[in-house]
């Protein structure tokens, strides 16, 4: 089951399979025909960047029964989504960084992300896994405070490193029964399963291709399980998905430091 890994290099971002200890580079990248260049680094001092910058980041509200009680709503009748730029992601390690002049509540929120690998045009259900590359962990940072404002959730979902991804995309995993945990500073605060999703992978990336045509490198945000909460600056969140790996990201104000390169 490969898992590639986007990672840093004095000529620029380059793409590899992770091999335990060793990355096998390739060339040009999983979304495209690629091989192995013959090249091997180590991934001790290697620096990861976020496994994909897609073209659009499609994310689906209350798709966990818990997490939709938890702030006060029902499911919704219908999928329900939203967008979130490309200029949101973030990949391991980097700051999640909070616009404390604008937002005084910013929440994690522990999700799978499906990271699609073919054009998907108006598939079926049983079509849609099919074209799907792998799977990565996201952390679909909100202002929350902003988001109840405000019938649209650009505002709240929107800001530059409000979607960490990574830290890698696992290939050939059965997205039907993952777990999914979030924790700060070492408290874990949540704990579920996509055996719990309202609408299942298939269903949505189907749905979506509905009404948009699905790239190669887009990314899907399936949902959060309950327990999300508020994170403030000094602080550290991991997020966990069984079958693809650990995403951590500290989280400083705004105003600290430049912004990182990815």
């Amino acid at each position: 089951m490969p898992r590639y890994v986007r990672f840093a290099t004095d000529e620029g971002p380059r793409y590899g399979v992770l091999e335990q200890t060793e990355v096998a580079v390739i060339s040009p990248h999983p979304f495209a025909a690629h091989s192995p260049t013959g090249e091997r680094v180590p991934v001790q001092g290697l620096v990861l960047l976020a496994p994909v910058i897609p073209s659009k980041i499609v994310c689906v509200g209350r798709n966990y029964r818990d997490h939709a009680a938890e702030l006060g709503g029902e499911v919704p009748d219908e999928p329900l989504f939203f967008l979130k730029p490309s200029s949101s992601v973030i990949g391991p390690g980097d700051p999640i960084r909070l616009p404390v002049d604008l937002s005084s509540e910013v929440h994690h929120e522990a999700e799978l992300a499906v990271v699609i690998g073919a054009l998907l045009q108006r598939v079926a259900p049983e079509q849609a896994l099919a074209g799907i590359l792998g799977y990565t962990a996201a952390n679909d940072v909100t202002a929350r405070d902003l988001q109840r404002r405000e019938d649209q959730w650009f505002r709240g979902k929107g800001f530059d490193t409000f979607c960490p991804l990574g830290p890698a995309i696992a290939t050939d995993l059965d997205p039907g029964d993952l777990r999914i945990r979030c924790s700060v500073d070492g408290e874990v605060r949540q704990d579920g399963s996509t055996a719990d999703l309202v609408w299942n992978v298939a269903e949505l990336v189907s749905e979506i291709s509905q009404v948009t045509t699905l790239l190669p490198s887009d990314v899907i945000l399936t949902g959060t399980p309950a327990g999300v909460g508020p994170i403030v600056a000094g602080q550290k969140v991991r997020v966990e998905v069984e079958g693809v790996g650990v995403l951590e990201n500290p989280v400083v104000d705004r105003a600290v430091d430049a912004m990182p390169v990815s």
